[in-house]
């Protein structure tokens, strides 16, 4: 196919994983693209995620069954028109991504020839996925297709400062998105780069919280910058902690993916043996497959009443054949730690994975900026709700994808007007890597410990004071001093991590992932919580650095 004519400037995806390269590969025919990926285009998240991609497949499956198991297991306030827009689309998603080239495992007696497999929260079997390496199976191949296609420019080691709006114009009106200031970590440089439209495909805020499952590149960018821009965030409160996460002290951030207890493995306390060591029958009738939020909050359970730093998670007698065949990445990685999973239980404990709110948008991918769009783990759709089911966010990059491109076509402009230069006269501070690093730590090790699994008012209370200590010296560096990765990835964080504060404090009930002591029950009726940014004061210049 060829490419239509060049419009007067790219759309610049901020992202390189799923999201993104989704995006990018359903426009490139129509219109340029630059791809910004502030570490190597091959460290996205996508590349971690292991277990799979929904897809309603089956003979046995329908579109209503997977909105079903996608309200229940996001407790109540999933939105159902998006989670019905998605599942009808899910068999498409699927089919794209093999036409394409995606190596899912194979059953000639599947549909399309596919082995499905079954997570927590599932009804059936309608997991498509590539043994137990499923992200970056797809996230391989889509890179591939990205580098080959003439009409995309992949550019890693970019890291978006902040969204070019009208204010960076000093003009009135209701506003607009065109284009990013982005830091060029080869030259130090920050540049402008004009857009017809923005994608914001950063991933979430894992990387908020002292233990994740999360790559390093999930500091809640996109989040933070639209926020900045004056667009709405919801159900930042709704922090995904999954179950199993291996325990170990040479690694920190390696998943044990759900689909394992999808096939039979079994959660045991560590000072016990036999059946008397499963723990998950008494905390829901559905066991190991019962939804993460309430997999994880029964592990933090157990683990703080017994006085114990992991559980296991048995999958010894599923047998070394099958493991070897159906968990290969699990695996060989076990036995590169000296854990031999086909007769040893794998120590496990949650860890932050997944953001469940985010940069509300339509199902287009509009956000309240004109000109800004999101996707992914990015955004508030309204189809996790208050906790995710298993693996419908490669699904929802993949559906939404393809409609924020189509939109993006439509609404495109013909003419940018000129956009200002980043002021780069600011100086090096040599202290300026220890204050960082301290205040690092200090943000993650307070959010692990006030605005984690469980929480209470105040705690959150406590969270919030500190977080404001912290933004307030973090924004007098971004002020004063040339930025860096380490910098704005600090700036973003200590921004999200308000906003979860701000939101678990809305909230005054106990739903899905968020579990408050003060609030044990849930509300009969209960809605999304919506932040709205207070308009931006005189104190901030044109450039979106405060004055002193």
């Amino acid at each position: 196919m060829t490419s239509k004519k060049a419009t007067a400037a790219p759309v610049v995806i901020v992202g390189a994983g799923l999201a993104g390269l989704a995006v990018a590969l359903n426009l490139a025919d129509r219109m340029p693209v630059i791809v910004l990926a502030k570490r190597r285009l091959d460290e996205a998240a996508t590349a971690w995620a292991q277990g799979g991609i929904v897809g309603v497949l089956g003979s046995d499956d329908s579109v209503e069954s997977h909105v079903r198991d996608t309200q229940d297991a996001g407790a109540g306030i999933v939105d159902e028109h998006t989670a019905r827009f998605i599942a009808e689309r899910s068999a498409a998603a699927i089919e794209w991504l093999v036409s394409r080239g995606v190596p899912f495992s194979a059953d000639p007696t599947g549909p399309l020839g596919l082995h499905l497999t079954r997570e927590g929260g599932h009804a059936v079997r309608r997991i498509a996925h590539a043994a137990d390496a499923t992200g970056k199976a797809i996230h391989d191949v889509l890179l591939d297709l990205a580098r080959q296609h003439p009409n995309i420019s992949l550019r890693q080691h970019w890291m978006a400062v902040d969204l070019i709006t009208d204010r960076h114009l000093k003009t009135e009106g209701p506003g607009r998105c065109h284009g990013v200031y982005a830091l060029d970590m080869q030259s130090r440089r920050v540049e402008t780069l004009p857009a017809s439209a923005v994608v914001l495909a950063t991933g979430g805020v894992g990387k908020v919280y002292r233990y994740t499952s999360n790559p390093d590149t999930a500091t809640g960018d996109g989040i933070a910058m639209a926020w900045r821009a004056g667009c709405r965030a919801a159900n930042m409160e709704f922090i995904q902690f999954h179950p199993t996460c291996l325990y170990h002290p040479q690694e920190r951030s390696f998943l044990i993916t759900e689909a394992l207890r999808g096939e039979g493995a079994l959660l045991k306390l560590p000072n016990l043996e036999g059946e008397a060591a499963r723990f998950m029958p008494a905390h829901d009738p559905r066991a190991e497959l019962a939804p993460r939020d309430i997999v994880a909050r029964a592990i933090d359970f157990e683990m703080k009443k017994h006085g114990v730093d992991h559980v296991w998670l048995d999958a010894t007698h599923l047998g070394e054949a099958f493991l070897k065949e159906h968990f290969p990445t699990i695996h060989a990685r076990c036995m590169q730690l000296g854990i031999d999973i086909a007769r040893q239980p794998i120590p496990v404990v949650p860890a932050a994975h997944y953001t469940c709110g985010g940069v509300v948008t339509d199902l287009d991918g509009r956000t309240d900026l004109p000109g800004l769009f999101a996707v992914g783990e990015t955004t508030y759709t309204g189809l996790h709700g208050a906790n995710r089911l298993a693996s419908n966010s490669l699904l929802e990059c993949v559906v939404l994808g393809k409609t924020c491109a189509d939109r993006i076509i439509d609404q495109a402009p013909s003419v940018l007007p000129r956009l200002p230069d980043w002021d780069e006269s600011k100086v090096e501070d040599a202290d300026e890597q220890v204050v960082i690093s301290h205040n690092w730590d200090e943000l993650r090790l307070l959010m692990w410990n006030y605005v984690g699994i469980v929480r209470t008012t105040r705690r959150l209370e406590r969270a919030l004071h500190r977080i404001k200590l912290l933004r307030a010296e973090i924004e007098d560096y971004y002020a004063n001093f040339r930025v860096t990765r380490d910098l704005l990835e600090l700036r973003n964080l200590v921004e999200c991590a308000e906003l979860i504060v701000r939101s678990a404090l809305m909230r005054h009930e106990s739903r899905g992932l968020h579990f408050s002591r003060d609030f044990p029950h849930t509300l009969p009726v209960s809605f999304p919580t919506v932040l709205t940014r207070p308009a931006r004061s005189a104190a901030h210049r044109a450039d979106g650095h405060l004055v002193r």
